[in-house]
């Protein structure tokens, strides 16, 4: 993929101002509901790169809304991702909105990064040969980077707009939103990542963690947010996967690599990405999604 696409990259609404943007994702309050868009925007390290990424938040949203309709027996906030359903004015934003926006129910949100872990990697690996366990979950002592766990575990962490979210236990997470509520969201969470592991395997891909977020609707535990997209899990290549040293990601730590490999040292302002990790990036979350869910027609986005 490149950037000749017929979509622009999606620099706000005129005239109508978000109740919060965040790194991704701008929102939009319409009472008891939210529309959601995912941006072109791309974060890591806790900074918003100046560079976006043309089209990527058209996969995100394709990708969540397939997982909700997947999920759909799960209480979740999704209503449609149909412009024609959106209220005025937003239904005449169509050439900024179409693909990467979503009208969703309003929820009370939990503050807690709902985190599942099938292998060992990322943080949870730093975490693991530090003191052989990641929050607090004793593992086996003889773990190689990336290899699979013998059952998921649920590794929570805080949740931070703008800082460093932090790896808590399970008890930490107790503390902050109730035990009854955490075991349900833990619970959930890893029944989600069995399901969702399951269907991406026999598509071709592994997925490595992801994280999921939660919020009560009506007092119902809901899921809500974005689900599984290439930002917030790691997904491999079941037919490249070989544990012991890190595997080609489709997902957002092929930028993190990047960053790694220039020695940025993690203080904003973060640097520009070149057109050649632009490219690359976008070609990976774009196989992700037509890898998952090869029925979504989502090349008419790009032509």
């Amino acid at each position: 993929m490149t950037n000749e696409t017929r979509f622009k990259v999606y620099n706000g609404l005129p005239g109508v101002s978000p109740i919060r943007s965040g790194k991704v994702r701008d929102v939009f309050d319409l009472g008891d509901k939210l529309i959601i868009v995912a941006s072109d925007r791309i974060s890591a390290y806790d900074s918003i790169l100046p560079t976006p990424i043309p089209g990527k938040g058209i996969l995100l949203n394709t990708i969540s809304t397939a997982w909700f309709d997947l999920f759909n027996a799960i209480p979740n906030h999704f209503i449609t991702s149909d412009i024609n359903l959106f209220p005025d004015p937003f239904d005449g934003y169509r050439d900024r909105l179409e693909g990467r926006s979503m009208l969703v129910h309003k929820a009370e949100r939990i503050d807690i990064e709902c985190i599942v872990r099938g292998y060992i990697t990322g943080s949870g690996w730093k975490e693991y040969q530090n003191n052989g366990s990641v929050c607090g979950i004793k593992l086996p002592e003889d773990l190689k980077l990336s290899d699979k766990l013998s059952e998921p575990i649920f590794t929570p962490s805080t949740k931070s707009e703008e800082g460093h979210d932090e790896n808590i236990t399970i008890e930490e997470a107790a503390s902050l939103a109730g035990k009854e509520t955490i075991e349900k969201i833990k619970d959930t969470s890893i029944e989600l990542y069995k399901r969702a592991s399951e269907y991406a395997s026999s598509k071709g891909i592994l997925i490595a963690d992801t994280k999921f977020e939660f919020g009560l609707i009506n007092g119902e535990l809901s899921l809500i947010d974005e689900v599984l997209t290439p930002d917030s899990s790691r997904f491999w290549l079941k037919e490249e996967y070989s544990p012991g040293k890190p595997q080609r990601s489709l997902d957002k730590q092929f930028v993190r690599d990047y960053l790694d490999e220039i020695s940025w040292d993690r203080v904003p302002p973060a640097p520009e990405l070149p057109q050649d990790i632009v490219n690359k990036t976008a070609q990976r979350y774009r196989m992700a999604a037509e890898l998952l869910f090869s029925d979504l027609n989502i090349g008419r986005y790009f032509e």
